[in-house]
């Protein structure tokens, strides 16, 4: 059975531009996919903690010296790591927030970044463990900032580094420039989605 894990970012939760892309491309894989399951993960309602120095130790004890607590924090981040383990496909709501990603994935990606589980160092460089999955990113910005930029790049290079290099970028820009501009974003970002759903 196919399966889709959705990981939706804005703080305008199922509002968000970037939101509602995303579920409309995941309504089209339904469609073609009718026994599929999909996994939801909203960022904004269930934010995940930022990485701090107490987190980061329990990540890097050895399983049988961790405290009760410890092992509560790498549970919760076994649990998200299985999410995208599990899953076939990903698909990313991402808004531009002041020029980046919004914090909240900052913080996914933070926990989702483990040594030994999602990628591990080699004499080559790092090599990702997270291979043959396939990921759809929507990425939304009220100016137009093309989509070699910074945000995108950290995006794609996140995703390799656990192993996902089969990623498709989605980008609607000049939402906020006006309505025009952005009939045409979303339009055009829509017209990608039947293609690629």
């Amino acid at each position: 059975m196919a399966k889709l894990l959705k990981i939706q970012t804005s703080i305008f939760q199922n509002d968000g531009q970037s939101s509602q892309l995303a579920e409309q491309f995941v309504k089209n894989w339904q469609a073609r996919n009718p026994d599929g399951k999909v996994i939801s993960r909203d960022l904004a309602a269930e934010p995940v903690p930022h990485l701090d120095l107490a987190r980061f130790q329990s990540f890097i004890t050895p399983a049988e010296e961790r405290t009760a607590e410890q092992k509560a924090v790498v549970s919760y981040s076994d649990a998200l790591i299985e999410e995208i383990a599990s899953s076939d496909v990903l698909v990313l709501g991402i808004p531009m927030y002041n020029f980046s990603v919004p914090s909240t994935l900052r913080a996914y990606f933070d926990h989702i970044a483990r040594a030994g589980v999602t990628f591990q160092y080699t004499p080559e460089g790092p090599e990702g463990l997270m291979k043959g999955k396939k990921a759809v990113v929507f990425i939304t910005r009220g100016g137009q900032y093309g989509e070699d930029h910074s945000q995108t790049a950290f995006v794609r290079q996140f995703l390799a580094f656990i192993g996902i290099t089969d990623v498709d970028f989605v980008h609607a820009e000049g939402l906020a420039v006006g309505d025009e501009a952005k009939e045409q974003a979303l339009n055009a970002a829509q017209a990608r989605i039947a293609e690629l759903a």
